[in-house]
């Protein structure tokens, strides 16, 4: 009896240590600093209890080590089936909301079958700031195309090389972290041409604040390791922009455009379905000009996103690494936002492009000429329920940013079958009131 007993109890620990990995004593991704040199963790990591406590919800205060790609185990190559169960939940949720609103949503929780779900999976919506997940796919495909046999020479590039903004950075309203731990100075500034950061910095401002000049950049150095290769470590600021300067226009179109959307194809994530045709600022696309356009579905995005969980965005080591960077956004905002994701990891990226008619003035997130509004997230709530959400909407003049955070509260609801109720629009939705958007 009690050598049964240990193996039942030995059995539980084990499962126990799958779904809740331990958490060291440094929290991340105050834990990430080291490792990626993105100095605003170390702020982080100075903080009193009191004040981390009011900066990161407790879900947002996991260690390095417990991030983990949810289907290793049993890589998806493809979309399950719908089914019809979790697809009657997920409809009714959207009782009152407007037709156009498109989900996508996949139950992954260990110890019961996957379970998947879609709404208007393939109308096409402006992706905005999603799409950044598609330049950090083409980075991180570019660096392995780089250094194939060494995972670590890839992170030891991204931490050591420091680039230059240039005219890729400029002009984006969204503000980047700046922190000095020597003074512990601490403040936000927009991109400058003049703004040196290694890549891991730019890779973050890119995900974490959404900054588009950071998102530019960090497609240029992707184009770059294309074109230089083995000589791209050591190229210099002057050379880049010399390159540019006189390479045909046209090549840079079409090289840009390739850099890009050749990884999504390569995951089987057809051009429809999710692509990217213009650099994020005015400078960038003036050196690159656009190719084809953007746009994006939830069946599309949801595609990227269990290729992630699986180890198939690039390779298992890129998909943890872009995982990683996801759990480290700045503030938790809209979908995120939602108190029922208060405790839960949750890896997030959210875009929106609002505007109004002409001679009309609308609110934030309320554009009545065109509202779009995008979130993708993964969820792992401390009970263990494992889940992925793609969203999509674009109803005009009403607030998408708090529509999205009351559809994140009802589809945790019905994935765990707890009660939850709709939260009040008073509560906000986390955005800096700085910032206009993503």
């Amino acid at each position: 009896m009690t050598i049964r007993i240990l193996r039942i109890t030995l059995c539980c620990a084990v499962l126990l240590a799958v779904l809740f990995p331990a958490n060291p004593a440094g929290s991340y991704p105050i834990d990430g600093y080291e490792k990626t040199g993105i100095e605003r963790l170390v702020r982080l990591a100075r903080m009193d209890s009191a004040a981390l406590v009011r900066a990161l919800p407790y879900g947002a205060r996991h260690s390095l080590e417990y991030v983990r790609l949810n289907l290793m185990a049993n890589p998806l190559d493809s979309l399950p089936a719908v089914s019809p169960e979790l697809q009657k939940e997920i409809s009714s949720i959207f009782p009152n909301m407007h037709p156009s609103y498109s989900v996508a949503v996949f139950d992954m929780t260990p110890g019961r079958p996957h379970r998947y779900a879609e709404r208007n999976p393939n109308s096409g919506y402006q992706p905005g700031s999603v799409g950044k997940l598609a330049v950090a796919t083409a980075f991180f495909c570019e660096l392995q195309n780089l250094y194939p046999d060494s995972i670590q020479q890839r992170w030891d590039l991204m931490r050591k090389k420091v680039v230059k903004a240039g005219p890729f950075g400029v002009y984006d309203h969204h503000t980047i972290p700046i922190y000095d731990p020597e003074t512990e100075r601490y403040s936000r500034k927009r991109v400058d041409p003049s703004d040196e950061f290694n890549l891991y910095q730019w890779l973050d401002h890119m995900l974490s604040v959404s900054n588009n000049g950071a998102a530019s950049i960090v497609w240029r150095e992707a184009l770059l390791m294309r074109v230089f290769g083995d000589r791209y470590p050591d190229l210099t600021y002057e050379e880049m922009m010399d390159y540019f300067k006189t390479t045909p226009r046209s090549e840079l179109r079409d090289l840009g455009e390739d850099i890009v959307n050749g990884p999504l194809r390569d995951m089987g994530i057809d051009g429809d379905a999710w692509r990217l045709g213009t650099m994020f600022t005015r400078g960038a696309s003036g050196i690159v000009p656009p190719k084809g356009g953007s746009i994006g579905t939830v069946r599309g995005l949801m595609q990227w996103l269990t290729a992630l969980e699986s180890g198939r965005v690039v390779d298992a080591p890129s998909s943890l690494e872009i995982k990683r960077l996801m759990y480290m956004t700045d503030r938790r905002i809209r979908y995120a936002h939602a108190p029922a994701l208060d405790s839960a990891a949750v890896y997030f990226k959210s875009g929106s492009l609002y505007g109004c008619l002409a001679g009309t003035s609308c609110a934030k997130y309320k554009g009545n000429r065109m509202n779009y509004m995008n979130s993708v997230a993964i969820v792992e709530q401390p009970d263990g329920t494992r889940y992925l959400v793609a969203l999509m909407s674009n109803v005009l003049s009403r607030n998408s940013a708090y529509d999205h955070q009351v559809l994140a509260t009802r589809i945790d609801k019905v994935i765990r079958r707890t009660q939850a109720a709709d939260p009040s629009e008073n509560i906000g939705t986390g955005e800096d009131p700085r910032e206009s958007g993503n």
